[in-house]
């Protein structure tokens, strides 16, 4: 009988341990779920750009060559990409500033018209095309002109495209993110003063976008002509823009 008492008084004492424990994990639980919950806040959106005059140019640059065959075509094409390329060179250009960017073989029809009793023959093959690409990046902007000018001479007769940019861009991005901050921080305390509210601590800052390719500042082809003097380029200066979210707590 004592023993059976006993037992029942252990179950007695388990039962409130665990009354208690589950008491204290609801409670716990509870105040969690009410610190997660977001308090008022403000998020705003700030836009910043910093210009900047561009260092160097991306050059694209094509030799396109046609003849019967493919080898004759090939062979054509590689001897005015090498006179191209060693132009460069002795034009300051680094190797690890030229680049082969494209380059195919393309087979040209002809498509003979149907006959009168509605039969058609199938294409011929009556030459080939090569195409070779040169990427090239042109540190000394003072002689972009020239090293186009002396590559048409020397066989590239197709592409032309340009655009500039910068080698280190860090301080103006660096300028940008400091405008566009200035610039959302300034709208939440116009919205904050209109509402009839304080702005708290900032929660949360978010870079929305980032461009890191600067705006071209020129025309995206140069006219492949012969020119008595260097082909005339203007560079301009370069935009980069940058967007920030903040998130500003509302004292209460």
């Amino acid at each position: 009988m004592i023993n059976d008492i006993w037992e029942l008084t252990d179950m007695h004492k388990l039962s409130y341990t665990l009354a208690i424990t589950t008491l204290a994990l609801l409670l716990t639980a509870g105040a969690w779920a009410a610190d997660s919950e977001p308090g008022p806040r403000i998020i705003v959106s700030g836009q910043g750009s910093a210009q900047l005059a561009p260092d160097m140019a991306l050059l694209q640059l094509t030799v396109t060559r046609e003849a019967e065959t493919a080898r004759a075509a090939l062979d054509a094409n590689s001897a005015a990409m090498a006179e191209v390329i060693d132009a460069l060179r002795g034009q300051g250009i680094a190797e690890r500033d030229i680049q082969t960017s494209q380059f195919s073989i393309q087979p040209r029809y002809v498509y003979p018209k149907p006959r009168t009793n509605g039969e058609t023959e199938a294409p011929r093959i009556v030459g080939y095309t090569v195409r070779n690409g040169l990427g090239v990046r042109v540190r000394d902007l003072a002689k972009l002109g020239a090293i186009i000018d002396r590559s048409v001479s020397l066989g590239v007769n197709e592409g032309g495209s340009i655009s500039f940019t910068n080698d280190d861009p860090a301080a103006a991005l660096a300028q940008a993110r400091a405008a566009a901050v200035e610039d959302a921080a300034a709208r939440a305390k116009t919205l904050a003063a209109a509402a009839g509210v304080r702005l708290g601590k900032v929660l949360e800052i978010t870079e929305q976008s980032y461009n890191p390719a600067p705006v071209p500042m020129l025309r995206s082809k140069v006219m492949m002509a012969d020119a008595a003097e260097s082909v005339p380029v203007a560079a301009g200066e370069n935009s980069y823009e940058i967007g920030v979210t903040l998130t500003y707590a509302i004292e209460q």
